[in-house]
């Protein structure tokens, strides 16, 4: 086939479809830019979509933690408050016998008689007490004749005493006692200072 060479003729018609494909390109390729920055907004709007829906969901996870931590405090005080009506119903029940103690001696007391009844009446009341006391692991302290000790004891005097040495407790007014190894009440003692009158050692003579 024989190529037909392009006449005068034909150039307007060329050049016209070089500048029409020329005023087309800018139009193409602001659509393809448009396109591109539709899809990005898209994808940005799709992403915040989601973020909002996770903050939600940690938002109703973060309140109903807050509610269930809020009953678990609730519970928690209820069943405290509930122990401690127990510990302190069963303390004043284990009393009762005590107080029916003392009212037998109080009776016993009141029917005159030898003494004898309210006597032992006391001593059943004691004898109940210390019990308690036990069961409870409250145990009475010794201090006389002991060193005193400002963490076992309150001295209320010092005396001299030529029978015991110095800083030791000679009387006592009332009992320490304790609950386990804790102190719950120190002892009101009367502690020795020294004889008065001693004579001095041979270490405190002085030399000549």
């Amino acid at each position: 086939m024989e190529m037909k060479e392009p006449t005068s003729a034909d150039k307007p018609e060329q050049e016209a479809a070089v500048h029409e494909a020329a005023a087309d390109a800018p139009e193409a390729e602001t659509t393809a830019e448009a396109e591109a920055l539709k899809a990005e907004v898209e994808s940005l709007k799709e992403a915040i979509a989601r973020k909002d829906k996770e903050i939600a969901e940690l938002k109703d996870k973060y309140l109903r933690t807050l509610a269930e931590s809020e009953n678990v405090r609730k519970r928690i005080r209820q069943q405290s408050e509930e122990s401690i009506r127990l510990q302190r119903e069963n303390l004043l029940r284990d009393l009762l016998p005590v107080v029916d103690n003392l009212e037998r001696a109080v009776a016993a007391a009141r029917g005159g008689g030898n003494g004898k009844s309210i006597v032992e009446g006391v001593e059943m009341v004691l004898a109940s007490m210390l019990d308690f006391l036990k069961a409870q692991g409250v145990t009475p302290e010794e201090s006389v004749g002991r060193p005193f000790n400002p963490a076992h004891h309150e001295a209320i005097d010092h005396v001299p005493s030529d029978t015991h040495p110095p800083n030791t407790v000679v009387q006592e007014f009332h009992r320490a006692y304790k609950v386990g190894e804790r102190v719950l009440r120190p002892a009101r003692v009367v502690v020795a200072k020294g004889a008065e009158n001693a004579e001095p050692g041979d270490d405190d003579k002085p030399e000549r």
